[in-house]
């Protein structure tokens, strides 16, 4: 995995890290300042680190999604075919928020919150009186990446619209200097007599959320490579059943919605190793009414093709694939069955 920032002194340094079921480690910190805009000699310098590891021991390399590394991922393939190239997962998945963030509905909604709590968090007097209306509750929490932030921080204010329109009505607010002037005015407006905006707060909330939850899962500390198909599945059905029988401008809502979250995850994301990875998740195969569907058994069989170059294994696969479906052999183990639900896979 590669991981590039900025330094102090202007420096593009990149992190390398490996990271394999016994966890991920550190190896090295390379100034890559003079090829970080150049696909070929990035691809470069990522391929001295795959050698420096061991080609025959890298199943994926994950970089972030900018241009310059798309490129150099696609030559470090053609370099190595058994090798995979994908972007970050939680890169992406920020990218998706941020562009939901920039459909009209949602960037107004997201743009009156943020005039809200600025308001509130930039004048001490007005943040201690609404800390006293929501027992010190916080409408502003920071998220673990840049755009997520905008739609996290909507949920606490969402919790707290009664408290804060109580604020907003009541005498110690009209007793504040501020409460007369143009600014003051425009907010208590926005929160006291404009339905239609808590509306929108809540529906941005409901369709956002689905997306954080799978930000979460992989940006966390457990391996989610076997639940990031699933998880973002789910994650559309969730957006797509929130707009059920409201009409046609929701149903525009929806379409625009999954639009902008498979353009990211078709065009950019999505490999046929997270199809592979899903295939071979216990979690999910043995799971009562989870179907694999055609999209996933060629992700695996793509994958064994790409990784695997014996016709010989080839076959011995085929046969242990079967085994697995149908666990067979020591998949059918009390203890293992046990195991399926807890351990994550790949863990043993």
């Amino acid at each position: 995995m590669s991981d590039g920032w900025t330094d102090q002194k202007g420096r593009t340094l990149i992190n390398f890290l490996v990271s394999c079921s016994k966890g991920t480690m550190f190896i090295k910190s390379v100034d890559a300042s003079a090829q970080i805009k150049n696909a070929r000699t990035l691809c470069d310098l990522l391929d001295v680190f795959i050698l420096e590891v061991g080609a025959e021991n890298v199943v994926q390399v994950i970089t972030n999604n900018a241009t310059n590394y798309v490129a150099a991922g696609r030559m470090l393939m053609d370099r190595h075919p058994t090798l995979f190239w994908t972007p970050c997962a939680a890169h992406c998945i920020d990218l998706m928020l941020k562009d939901i963030g920039k459909i009209p509905f949602v960037k107004d909604i997201v743009d009156s919150s943020k005039s809200i709590t600025k308001f509130i968090y930039n004048h001490t007097s007005i943040l201690t009186l609404i800390r006293r209306f929501t027992n010190n509750k916080e409408l502003v929490r920071p998220a673990i990446t840049q755009f997520a932030t905008s739609f996290i921080s909507l949920q606490p204010l969402l919790n707290s619209m009664w408290d804060v329109k109580k604020m907003f009505l009541s005498e110690e607010w009209r007793a504040l200097p501020m409460s007369r002037k143009p600014e003051g005015e425009a907010v208590c407006r926005l929160v006291s007599y404009q339905e239609d905006f808590w509306a929108g707060v809540q529906e941005v909330c409901v369709i956002t959320e689905p997306l954080v939850k799978v930000l979460r899962l992989v940006d966390g500390e457990k391996p989610a490579m076997g639940y990031l198909y699933e998880a973002m599945d789910r994650a559309k059905e969730a957006i797509w059943a929130s707009y059920d029988d409201k009409g046609d401008d929701r149903f525009q809502r929806q379409l625009l919605l999954w639009g902008v979250i498979d353009e990211r995850w078709n065009n950019t994301l999505h490999r046929p190793i997270h199809a592979a990875r899903l295939f071979l998740n216990p979690a999910f195969s043995y799971a009562c009414g989870f179907d694999f569907d055609a999209e996933i058994m060629d992700g695996f069989l793509s994958c064994v093709q790409k990784m695997v170059r014996s016709p010989e294994q080839h076959i011995e696969i085929s046969k242990q694939i079967e085994t697995y479906r149908m666990a067979g052999g020591t998949f059918g183990f009390e203890m293992i069955v046990t195991d399926r639900m807890i351990k994550m896979p790949g863990i043993f």
